[in-house]
């Protein structure tokens, strides 16, 4: 019997396969497919200090190995994910979760991940540095490792539950940066985040997304994030967290590897709602064929 078991910043996950969030919302609509519990854990949809509408639409585009959004964090706001979604979530899921917290301050950070860091079903807070500072010109947090390491410094302040910091692949020293991070006081690193990508409407000459350009997530993105998950592990003495263009055991797999301790599936899920099912189902025999008798063994075992 093979061992998918992993401790990801003292939680401990039945195994490493998590939904990233954006794609799997609070998990009520998954839920009627499949008993979710079987997941290592989920990331809940991106919570921000107040509500969000998001952008506006079209905010989806196509691509062949892959698709382009512009949501814009749509999302309910804090203080009802507490007062609704968390005691709904209650009912189906019987793990902790990963909260996603966005911002566009680092006082909205501090305030939204010191609110749900006292919710008893977080395990942990995953905080994406990938928002534009209304203080800084527009430029996300997360392409300046000074930035970076105030937010994670201000969340730390605030919280006593393990904090992950997820990365924006949209630079040029991602290493730099989640090291900054992590003297900063994080207790993990999840990379990678969505690209920048754009498509335009040949016929009208215009953007397919009403936002002109979105974040490019989907298979094209796995060698990326592959690559900047073994740079940042290979940096760091803290856990990370892959995520980018995982579809199938053999992803996870090459991206533990690459020295991930815990797997995101993205895009992946809304192309296949089973696909993290499917994907925990096969984790067994993929291992059994490499030899593999401990998930957990494996972790950046690439020099």
């Amino acid at each position: 019997m093979v061992d998918l078991s992993v401790n990801l910043c003292g939680m401990e996950m039945d195994n490493p396969v998590v939904p990233a969030s954006g794609t799997f919302g609070f998990g009520k609509e998954f839920k009627d497919f499949y008993d979710i519990n079987i997941l290592g854990s989920f990331s809940f949809k991106g919570t921000t200090k107040d509500a969000r509408f998001g952008n506006p639409t079209p905010r989806i585009a196509e691509c062949e190995q892959g698709m382009i959004n512009a949501v814009g964090l749509q999302n309910p706001g804090v203080h009802h994910v507490i007062e609704h979604e968390l005691p709904e979530m209650k009912q189906y899921f019987n793990k902790k979760v990963i909260a996603n917290i966005s911002g566009f301050s680092v006082e909205d950070y501090a305030y939204t991940c010191a609110l749900l860091d006292k919710e008893e079903q977080v395990g942990l807070l995953e905080v994406n540095i990938s928002c534009p500072n209304v203080h800084g010109g527009g430029m996300s947090f997360g392409t300046q490792p000074e930035c970076a390491a105030e937010v994670t410094r201000a969340v730390k302040a605030v919280t006593t539950k393990p904090v992950i910091i997820k990365l924006s692949p949209n630079v040029t020293d991602i290493v730099a940066i989640a090291k900054a991070c992590e003297e900063a006081g994080a207790d993990g690193i999840c990379l990678i985040n969505t690209l920048l990508g754009m498509r335009i409407d040949l016929k009208r000459r215009q953007p397919v997304i009403a936002n002109k350009m979105g974040g490019f997530s989907g298979n094209a993105v796995f060698p990326v994030a592959v690559r900047m998950v073994y740079q940042v592990s290979k940096a760091c003495n803290i856990p990370v967290m892959g995520c980018g263009g995982v579809s199938s055991a053999k992803d996870v797999i090459e991206m533990m590897m690459a020295g991930a301790t815990a797997v995101q599936v993205g895009a992946a899920n809304l192309v296949d709602p089973y696909v993290c099912k499917n994907i925990i189902e096969e984790l067994p025999s993929e291992c059994e064929k490499l030899g593999i008798n401990k998930l957990s063994d494996i972790i950046g075992v690439i020099d």
